[in-house]
């Protein structure tokens, strides 16, 4: 039974979202506060965090940020409708998605679903493909989810490192924004979603911090492209 630990001071808010996710056999716990929720995140066996932007005594920033430093969990970040700023920064700090409130129910389900479903096959994928993959000064380990770049070791989240992983195992192919979304982010593509782009920026900005040759192309109205060694 995966357990979902949500901090957000909405106190009616969270009792909704544990009616919902108790429907779907979620265990569920919430916290009120940035430190409180912190403290239960970094000391609980939790399988996936939903955390919001707004927090009393510690912002959802600043408890991603300190998260982030320790052992991997997805986070699900909540943020205010049309504040991108929020958005972004979740994003660049390690969020492996957002949901802007006020949101369904039923859509924040089926995100964490997602999520969860995604790192499932992660895992299993580990035991069916090569887990070893060497390009342009990259090189990535499937089975122990570590990636270097020119020999220095790489951070990346999950979500980071899925796609990643997509894009070098079809390095040289034009990889489109849809597919990666299906693949990686477990829905379709939106018009106006720019988390896969701000992810994707991420993993650039990790990667040129070893390594000025470029690896990963955007081929604007198609998708990216994983460069080879000579492309």
């Amino acid at each position: 039974m995966p357990k979902i630990l949500m901090i957000d001071d909405d106190t009616e808010l969270t009792q909704l979202v544990a009616e919902y996710l108790a429907l779907d056999g979620f265990e569920f716990e919430a916290v009120h506060d940035g430190e409180q929720g912190l403290a239960r995140a970094t000391h609980s066996n939790c399988d996936l965090i939903l955390l919001d932007v707004m927090l009393p005594k510690l912002d959802g920033l600043s408890v991603l940020k300190a998260l982030r430093q320790g052992p991997y969990c997805p986070v699900l970040m909540l943020t205010a409708r049309g504040d991108d700023i929020d958005r972004i920064l979740g994003l660049e700090l390690g969020a492996d998605d957002y949901l802007a409130k006020p949101f369904n129910p039923r859509e924040l389900v089926a995100r964490i679903k997602a999520i969860l479903r995604r790192i499932e096959l992660l895992q299993q994928e580990q035991h069916d493909l090569s887990p070893l993959l060497e390009l342009n000064e990259v090189r990535l380990n499937a089975q122990n989810r570590q990636v270097s770049c020119a020999g220095h070791p790489i951070s990346l989240t999950a979500t980071e490192f899925q796609l990643l992983e997509q894009l070098m195992r079809r390095a040289g192919e034009v990889v489109s924004k849809d597919d990666l979304s299906r693949a990686v982010l477990g829905r379709r593509l939106q018009q106006y979603d720019r988390s896969l782009d701000m992810h994707i920026s991420n993993i650039r900005k990790k990667l040129a911090q070893h390594s000025q040759s470029e690896k990963i192309q955007t081929l604007r109205g198609s998708g990216y492209l994983f460069l080879t060694e000579g492309s």
